[in-house]
């Protein structure tokens, strides 16, 4: 991944396991940008309950929560599985 295309975060306003993401994230360094699904019906379709998903745009990969910091990391690295 580009040092300048951060990773999406698909998540939602008063959503715990969003923000423990976002903390994850923060603590790893990466870059990120978050997605409110709320905001957008086909968002809010694809994705309803099971956020947060993080996106790497450049290959369209997903990783679905759970994940830990060291699956971040692969994840940015390439290492991950895509889901």
């Amino acid at each position: 991944m580009a040092a300048d295309e951060p990773l999406i975060v698909y998540s939602r306003q008063e959503c715990h396991l969003c923000e423990l993401a976002v903390s994850m994230l923060e603590r790893t360094g990466t870059a990120w940008r978050s997605v409110d699904i709320d905001k957008d019906p086909e968002l809010l379709v694809r994705y309803g309950s099971h956020v947060p998903v993080l996106r790497h745009m450049g290959s369209g990969r997903e990783l679905f929560f759970p994940f830990n910091e060291d699956q971040i990391l692969s994840f940015v690295a390439g290492d991950a599985l895509a889901t």
